[in-house]
Formats: C-alpha cells, structure tokens, sequence
C-alpha cells in the first residue's frame, strides 16, 4: 500500500531523516518506535504530504506524493501529534467541517459522519463544545477526522500522549479496532503500546531505520540473549560449581533469596534447550532445583540494542 524508497530529509546540515526504505501492507497495524528526535514525526508529515523530502519518493497506492498529492493523499487518514480540532466547535460541527473541506460528495456525508463518530464513541458527546472535552475525547474527535473520507490507511502520530492510563487503554483498543478495517500506522516512543497493539514494527534512530518486523521476530535477532532464572534450596556453592561445566551457557549472576534460597540467572549461549541439562545435572548430584524458568528477549531488548550500536545493519527478515 505504501512503497518508502530512499527518503531523506535534511535542514541545512542537520539530517532528521537519512535513506530510509520499506514498504507498508494492507489490513496490518504497524508502529513506528524510536526516541524523542528520532524522525519519526518528519517521516510521518513525509508520507502524509504535509512536508517535502530532501530526496528519496513516496508511493501511496501507485500515487507518488509528491507528484499526484490529491490522488495520494485520498487514501490517507492522518492524525498529528496534536489534533487539528477547533475548540470553539463541537465534535459534530467540526467533523462536518471536515468533510466539506475533505471535498466528500453530500450524499455520503451524513453516514461518514455517523459511522466515525460511532467507532470512536464521539456520539454521546457529538453536542459539546470540544474545548469542554477530555484530552481523551479531543483524541477520539482528530481520530474521527482521520476517518472521514473513508481512506484506506490510518496515520496516526503519538496518539496517546498526555492521555491518563484509562484513557491511553481506550484509545489501544480503538486503534484495534480500526485495525480490523484498515491498514494503521503509529509512531510512538513508548514499547508497551508498539508491543500491545501494532502487528509490525519499525525501529528508527538518529533518522536511520534500524529494523522492520514483527517484534517475536525481531526477538530472534538476539539470539542468547534469553534468561535462565533457577531457584535452588540447599548448597549453592556446589550447583554454582556444576553450572559451569555446562557447555552451552554462562553464569551471568546470583542473589541470595530473603528465605535462604538462591536465585542464580544463565544465560544460553546458542538455540540450544538447556533445561533437560540443567535438571539432569541436580538431579545426578542430590541438588534440590525449585523453580526454572525461561526470560525471553523483549521488543524493549531489541530496541536497546539496536539504538545502542547505531552501526547495526537493516534487521529487517520479511
């Protein structure tokens, strides 16, 4: 649906954003993760038409942006940072606003309008003035908009920034929602909500995109990187001693439990299953092995690690 070729965007000899390329699938959520100064919004105003790159093209549906921008910009729905709304407006006067200036012939108005509303639970609230609004319903109003014109891709830019933790939950599973109807980009700084909601992700840092895949995928990339966790009862001396003439994994620390018990963290040093190892290993020696179990690498392990070596290779494995 969207073809990124070689984008770049540079201010005089700053380069918010450096060769870039991917390309976007229909029906899939897909969050846009990096730090605060990443390029994630330049990318996003980039691909909605609302700035020009340096160099590099932009296809929207066989549309090049920058060529045939009433065309491109048909299929997109875009939400900024901040929503575009007008605050001495309600949500209903705002959103037909929106579709006349979005040039929607009037027959179809009246049921874009209704339908928006409706998936963004704007309805009940369709008659206050929207500077009376929660932050959370400001939100859904500019995801209305987004809506209006029935595009095919959803564009939206940190949408839930400022929102209080019931109102970021609401706004997750909408974005769900929407999901299940259109193809849905986010950007956003925070991994919990690219995790819980997007089905793909892109990682960008200091303007280069580091990876793109679905985070159990890009989990893989750090092989060994998984954690061990045991709890062992009795001389941890001795298991300490037997761990380590295991061949596939290392020591990479120890605590003493408050109860007495010891915790003692491995770390595998290939694909390789070691828990049929380690338990045979107690097992043969009297050692008393309480708990084990298995710390898997996160999208947090990922990104840390990628931003951290900005000269990390394209993770990309589709």
């Amino acid at each position: 649906m969207i073809r990124v070729s070689h984008l770049s965007k540079r201010y005089g000899d700053h380069t918010a954003v450096s060769d870039i390329s991917f390309h976007i699938e229909k029906g899939v959520i897909y969050g846009f993760l990096g730090p605060n100064g990443a390029g994630k919004s330049t990318t996003m105003n980039i691909l909605t038409g609302c700035l020009s790159a340096t160099a590099g093209e932009v296809m929207i549906l066989g549309h090049n942006i920058e060529e045939e921008p009433m065309k491109a910009k048909r299929h997109i729905g875009y939400l900024p940072e901040i929503p575009p709304v007008y605050m001495d407006m309600t949500p209903r006067e705002y959103l037909l606003f929106v579709l006349e200036a979005k040039n929607v012939p009037k027959k179809d108005r009246g049921r874009q309008l209704e339908s928006a509303m409706e998936k963004t639970g704007v309805t009940p609230m369709q008659h206050r003035l929207i500077r009376n609004l929660s932050k959370g319903y400001r939100q859904r109003v500019g995801i209305a908009q987004a809506l209006l014109g029935d595009p095919e891709i959803i564009i939206l830019d940190e949408p839930t920034v400022g929102l209080d933790p019931k109102q970021i939950i609401e706004i997750r599973e909408l974005i769900r929602e929407l999901g299940k109807s259109h193809t849905v980009i986010l950007s956003s700084h925070i991994l919990s909500e690219v995790q819980s909601v997007c089905e793909k992700v892109l990682i960008i840092s200091g303007g280069r995109l580091l990876a793109v895949d679905t985070a159990e995928n890009l989990a893989r990339l750090l092989s060994g990187h998984e954690k061990m966790h045991l709890t062992v009862a009795g001389d941890a001396a001795k298991a300490l001693l037997l761990l380590e003439t295991l061949p596939n994994c290392r020591i990479a620390g120890t605590a003493t439990l408050e109860n007495g018990e010891t915790e003692i963290t491995l770390r595998p040093l290939s694909d390789c299953d070691i828990r049929k190892s380690v338990f045979d290993l107690f097992a043969a020696n009297g050692l008393s092995l309480l708990e084990m179990h298995t710390e898997k690498a996160s999208l947090e392990d990922v990104f840390l690690t990628l931003t951290a070596n900005p000269d990390e290779k394209e993770a990309q494995t589709e």
